[in-house]
């Protein structure tokens, strides 16, 4: 099943890899970059798809992030991990905003809000985003902890992903670096959802 998500939006992003040259064939003042321009010289369709479906995976664990943050009686090790993910994934989706720059390439559009990642791994709906927006106590605790675990989860399979299929060094690093961090606060909040 991951694979066949995997393959169907490696083709999207084959897809959408191709518009600017397509706009560069019909607009003649747009100079779209070359594959073999420096920007894009290690750039494959699997870098720029795990970029493009990234960016709305990290702003939703921001989100999710900032509604803990603003409830209030919240245990200080919780708002603390909250806290940590927004300040480790904000610089982390404006690197990769600005890669998708460098690329010529556009961020994910059109998708009517988060119910429109429906397929992405670890994906939160809006219903469940209004759950945790409406819990209090330790039911928001609870909540939180087990929605940003699966959250990570669907990261990792995404991180790993690129991995084995990209081929940007910057990418793979932040890959890998987004593997070691996410199962470090996995397991973390795994031991305090067992207390």
């Amino acid at each position: 099943m991951r694979s066949t998500r995997f393959t169907t939006a490696l083709a999207l992003a084959s897809a959408l890899a191709l518009t600017p040259t397509l706009a560069a064939c019909s607009t003649p003042q747009v100079d779209a970059p070359s594959a073999s321009s420096p920007a894009n010289a290690s750039v494959s369709p699997a870098d720029v798809m795990f970029v493009q479906m990234m960016i709305p995976h990290h702003e939703q664990a921001v989100e999710m992030s900032t509604i803990m943050l603003d409830k209030e009686a919240l245990p200080g090790e919780v708002r603390e991990l909250a806290q940590q993910i927004a300040d480790e994934q904000e610089p982390e989706i404006a690197q990769m905003r600005a890669w998708l720059d460098d690329w010529g390439m556009p961020e994910m559009g059109g998708m009517g809000g988060h119910g429109g990642h429906g397929g992405m791994d670890g994906m939160l709906t809006d219903d469940q985003l209004d759950e945790l927006r409406a819990a209090s106590g330790d039911e928001a605790v609870t909540l939180f902890l087990e929605q940003m675990i699966l959250h990570h989860e669907g990261a990792i399979d995404m991180a790993r992903d690129v991995i084995d299929d990209g081929q940007h060094a910057d990418v793979r690093e932040l890959a890998e670096g987004m593997i070691a961090a996410q199962q470090a606060e996995i397991d973390l909040m795994t031991e305090w959802l067992a207390r």
